[in-house]
């Protein structure tokens, strides 16, 4: 005996938030030193919140500076190098070393 399949039609799914804005399942992030897109499957990539902090009194403000490094960059040792110059443009830290632009 044959099985009998029904025709199914099938809709595409939209992501919708509560005020029924559309969003999308997975936004991918970019390495903040080379600008490149970091892939879901790079598990070697990390991101660090670093804390914005007052000046005056030394204490964190709640804010923070996010960096995403793939592990493209961490595998060849320049990690450390890209965070420095990254810190340094945004104002965090002052003259740790001197890079040509």
């Amino acid at each position: 005996l044959g099985t009998l399949v029904h025709p199914v039609r099938v809709t595409s799914a939209i992501m919708q938030n509560d005020e029924g804005k559309n969003v999308d399942l997975y936004m991918p992030r970019k390495c903040s030193a080379t600008n490149a897109i970091i892939a879901a499957k790079d598990h070697a990539s990390v991101q660090i919140n670093v804390a914005a902090v007052d000046p005056a009194t030394g204490r964190a403000t709640g804010e923070y500076y996010t960096y995403a490094l793939s592990g493209a960059v961490r595998s060849m040792g320049e990690a450390d190098d890209s965070l420095n110059r990254l810190a340094q443009t945004d104002g965090l830290i002052s003259k740790v070393f001197e890079y040509s632009q």
